[in-house]
């Protein structure tokens, strides 16, 4: 424990004076600032974090943090784009967003985002570099986002009621065919049920290029139609014969508790052992990747151009990159989020966390897109 905060010590001794100035000025300005933090409310694990962190910021450094619960995130965008277009160029309603992928790009595209500002942050020097967090689905980050976290699509199951589940989407579909209502996915554009689209395409393209690139219409419906072939044979066969979706991940680990399907779906290759820990899951339920790797991204938290407090807005966003709070955001009995940092830093379970081989997420336009399809094929 000593050489860890030896290290640290000694990695923030190094930051420049000029930057220390700069950053001292910072945090004296957050003193007193309530900071409204829009992030996703789907989980207790994040919620109860979130509480956490809430009292730590409060405690340590002045500064008032306020969850706003969202459903999706998309909803800020649109909320921020609004008061763009209304030129409400400070004291804004948002001072803290959760975000990546088409969120991020669509905000950036609108010039919706306060800084640069990630390398003003002391802790900045903590960040394991060689994760992929200067890009975000293809879309240099350009220091107007920093990263909070790692997220996997994986696949949960009980050992004692599935012993051998599918390592790949044909398997799932036949598995969906043997064992009828048993097999489902959250409902797009649900986050979970979106990635679940994305990491299907991806292995019956056998990842084609095309996923890399912005999606035109003339590629799409080629692209894209081995993909509803494929659920327009799931659906028959699915859970309640697919006319009814799971609202999110937190649904599906309630229904494969409750025995009513196989298979559940989570971004967070921990939050098996979160449920756990719990209750809310048995504990021969276990977390698995499809064969051909599982859909990665880094998850990013930014600050709106027009934030009310952005000062404070950055001391928050430096101590959620802090070992402290990075060790507690990995622990395996908390929330078991995979940490940005590097190893040596971390403490705890969070040391332990094994990620699975990993797949690139398709450029962002490829997101919209699909849920829009998806909507007019299934959405009523």
């Amino acid at each position: 424990m000593t050489r860890l905060f030896t290290l640290i010590f000694t990695l923030i001794v190094s930051f420049s004076s000029a930057g220390a100035e700069q950053w001292q000025t910072t945090t004296e300005q957050a003193k007193g600032q309530t900071v409204y933090f829009h992030a996703w409310g789907g989980s207790q694990e994040i919620n109860n974090y979130l509480r956490w962190a809430a009292e730590q910021v409060q405690q340590q450094y002045g500064v008032t943090l306020k969850h706003v619960k969202v459903t999706d995130i998309a909803e800020t965008t649109s909320r921020l784009i609004a008061e763009k277009a209304a030129n409400q160029n400070q004291g804004g309603s948002v001072d803290l967003v959760w975000i990546n992928g088409e969120n991020f790009k669509s905000m950036k595209s609108h010039n919706l985002l306060f800084g640069p500002f990630v390398d003003t942050l002391p802790n900045w020097a903590l960040v394991d570099k060689s994760l992929p967090v200067d890009k975000d689905f293809s879309e240099p980050t350009q220091g107007l986002e920093a990263p909070w976290g790692v997220g996997q699509l994986v696949f949960i199951h009980d050992r004692q009621q599935v012993s051998n589940p599918p390592v790949s989407f044909n398997e799932l579909l036949s598995y969906a065919h043997a064992f009828p209502n048993r097999i489902t996915y959250p409902r797009p554009p649900e986050f979970h049920g979106t990635s679940f689209l994305k990491a299907l395409l991806i292995e019956l393209t056998d990842n084609s290029s095309a996923l890399s690139l912005p999606v035109t219409q003339s590629n799409f419906a080629s692209v894209t139609k081995s993909l509803w072939q494929y659920l327009d044979q799931l659906h028959a066969v699915a859970w309640r014969q697919g006319k009814q979706f799971p609202a999110g991940s937190a649904e599906m680990i309630q229904l494969l508790d409750d025995g009513q399907i196989d298979l559940a779906i989570t971004f967070n290759p921990n939050a098996v052992f979160s449920a756990q820990a719990a209750g809310k899951l048995e504990d021969t339920t276990t977390a698995y990747a499809m064969e051909a790797g599982a859909l990665s991204n880094i998850h990013f938290l930014a600050i709106p151009w027009n934030a009310n407090s952005p000062q404070g807005a950055q001391v928050v966003i430096n101590f959620l990159l802090s070992a402290e709070a990075q060790s507690r955001k990995g622990d395996l009995n908390v929330w078991g989020d995979p940490a940005v940092l590097n190893n040596q830093y971390l403490t705890g379970s969070a040391k332990k966390t094994t990620l699975f081989p990993s797949l690139a997420e398709p450029h962002p336009s490829w997101q919209a897109a699909l849920e829009k399809e998806w909507q007019k094929r299934y959405g009523n």
